[in-house]
């Protein structure tokens, strides 16, 4: 019976056929690869290889085994990888939640890549609604989830930024402020803000929807909406205004809207939360490979 070593150590010097080469390969001395040949030859009595000081080629025999053991080398180190995908934790569901079009695409590709490479998994994707913060992480809903920071809660980790967008403020097409090339947050002085409300974090809410200017001037209060489809059409139907992401003009383009930026406002930043009792080295891989795709 082969050991590993000797194993390995065959089928790279026959793909190889150079000793030094091999040696580097497998993290050996170049006269660790000759004595396990030498070793093997004797108890196959047969040279396997042909040696000169300029070359190293298969004999026949050595030819014969490589092609008899590539394959099974092959399975065997498939099985190896699959077994330790699964003691890794590389199997199973995970559900993930996301906010935006834009995080869904993202979510969507890396799911695809990973499930490529790790067959034994199944990944889900469910849209949160505006209204809906973490909460259906802290119900047991979703697995994890990309959403727009700040997230501030015990229970949860937060991943980095994987996400960033400058701000924009949405206007009725028709309101006086929308033809300006750009607009500060003292100019929502005043004006009715459409907000959400639902499951969200106060930390969260005053975060994207100011009280106050920075100059200090009170911000009025409009609906409240509970899903970014109600937040359009309240901003088409005249009733208020609402920051948002720069990006989201492309994906929620109407003739009723106008989206121009917010030159003083620090951009929206998204990252992945998930429950820290719910840690998993699925979880983790997922999150690297996110990391890896961010745009």
């Amino acid at each position: 019976m082969l050991e590993r070593h000797e194993l390995e150590t065959f089928l790279v010097l026959a793909e190889e056929l150079h000793f030094g080469r091999t040696g580097e390969r497998i993290g050996v001395s170049t006269g660790r690869v000759s004595q396990t040949v030498k070793k093997l030859e004797r108890r196959v009595g047969t040279p396997l290889f042909a040696r000169t000081s300029r070359s190293v080629r298969l004999t026949p025999i050595g030819r014969r085994l490589y092609e008899d053991l590539l394959p099974a080398h092959r399975q065997l180190r498939a099985a190896l990888e699959r077994a330790t995908e699964a003691g890794r934790g590389f199997h199973g569901r995970l559900r993930t939640g996301f906010g935006t079009p834009w995080g869904g695409e993202l979510l969507t590709a890396v799911a695809d890549t990973f499930l490529a490479r790790h067959p034994g998994c199944e990944i889900t994707l469910h849209e949160v609604p505006l209204d809906g913060g973490v909460r259906p992480l802290k119900d047991g809903e979703l697995d994890i989830q990309l959403t727009a920071f700040p997230v501030r809660e015990p229970d949860l980790t937060t991943g980095p930024v994987v996400v960033r967008d400058d701000r924009v403020l949405l206007l009725p097409a028709a309101h006086p402020l929308a033809g300006r090339p750009s607009l500060g947050l003292d100019d929502l002085a005043g004006l009715p803000l459409i907000t959400t409300g639902g499951a969200n974090s106060r930390v969260w809410l005053d975060h994207h929807y100011p009280r106050r200017t920075p100059s200090g001037a009170p911000i009025g209060r409009g609906p409240v909406a509970a899903t970014w489809q109600e937040v359009l059409s309240h901003v088409t139907a005249g009733r208020g205004v609402t920051p948002g992401a720069a990006r989201g003009a492309q994906y929620h383009p109407r003739p009723g809207v106008a989206y121009v930026p917010l030159h003083d406002a620090p951009p929206l930043e998204y990252g992945l939360v998930w429950p820290t009792a719910a840690d998993s080295a699925l979880l983790r891989a997922f999150v690297t490979a996110v990391g890896a795709r961010r745009p």
